[in-house]
């Protein structure tokens, strides 16, 4: 029992982490917590098993077809729900554009695709449903690729140095002579990409279900306030913490119960730190 609730935990845990990861793309680029995070998560398994399982397309295109996809929302995002908030006075109108166009794709995902939960295709052959099985170790393959992948674009890249600089300051670097929408728009595709790799990889996991996408707009918020807002490191150790205690609370107090712990847990950790466990504590100048 203890090796099916730590690896389904890390497992779901991964996908939680890689939410969190993309509404820290997001946000980091526009300073808007885009609650369209989710719906690219749902949006990655809806796909993945439209392309792959309903068409019949090789894993591979399919995989391809979805990011690009996925990728498209995320401009989509900045496009339509994210830049016109920019302009305006009252910015925080931000949570009631995103939440309606996460929305508006949510019912389009239900009407188009199923209300009911669809069956994700095996990608890789590996199932049986034991430890081995790929819907664990998809998921946190996924994960460590993309902490991986976002190191090296970080450090070692122009853009990646260009993202770093719109985050920590788009007026100085809008001053420097940097792109400051062209980078804001690569950085939401980036997000899509990110989303869409955890949907897709989970697919097998969670299901194509459009429901999963308000589940994730939640339980992937969760790492990034406990991590600190904009600390990708921060969201993938509180991501999977929070899967393996989930998993835990759901095997030994049930389900109901076991929602109502991370609940608890949730806003016990923020009023003891409410800049997350990884966040630095906010500054005021005097």
């Amino acid at each position: 029992m203890l090796i099916a609730i730590v690896m389904s935990g890390l497992a779901i845990g991964a996908v939680y982490a890689l939410i969190g990861v993309t509404y820290n793309v997001m946000f980091s680029a526009s300073r808007v917590m885009s609650f369209t995070a989710g719906q690219l998560g749902m949006l990655g398994g809806v796909l993945g098993a439209g392309f792959i399982g309903v068409l019949g397309l090789p894993a591979i295109l399919g995989f391809a077809l979805t990011l690009a996809a996925c990728a498209l929302f995320g401009v989509l995002t900045e496009i339509v729900a994210v830049r016109p908030v920019l302009k305006s006075l009252e910015q925080h109108l931000y949570v009631l554009s995103t939440l309606a166009l996460a929305l508006m794709v949510q019912q389009f995902a239900a009407i188009e695709w199923s209300t009911e939960p669809q069956p994700f295709p095996q990608l890789l052959g590996f199932g049986g449903g034991g430890p081995g099985d790929e819907k664990f170790w998809l998921p946190m393959l996924a994960c460590a690729a993309v902490v991986v992948g976002l190191e090296l674009l970080y450090r070692h890249t122009l853009v990646g140095r260009a993202f770093l600089a719109i985050a920590e300051d788009n007026f100085a670097a809008r001053a420097l002579g940097l792109p400051e929408r062209n980078l804001r728009m690569a950085s939401y595709a980036l997000a899509g990409v990110i989303g869409g790799l955890a949907g897709f990889a989970s697919g097998q996991l969670l299901l194509a279900f459009f429901a999963n996408g308000a589940m994730l707009n939640f339980y992937g918020f969760v790492p990034v306030a406990l991590g600190g807002m904009g600390n990708n490191r921060g969201a993938i150790i509180s991501g999977l913490a929070l899967g393996v205690f989930q998993q835990a609370a759901y095997f030994t107090v049930g389900g109901v119960f076991a929602s109502v712990a991370v609940f608890a847990v949730f806003i016990i950790v923020l009023l003891a730190a409410p800049q997350g466990l990884f966040g630095a504590a906010p500054q005021r100048r005097v």
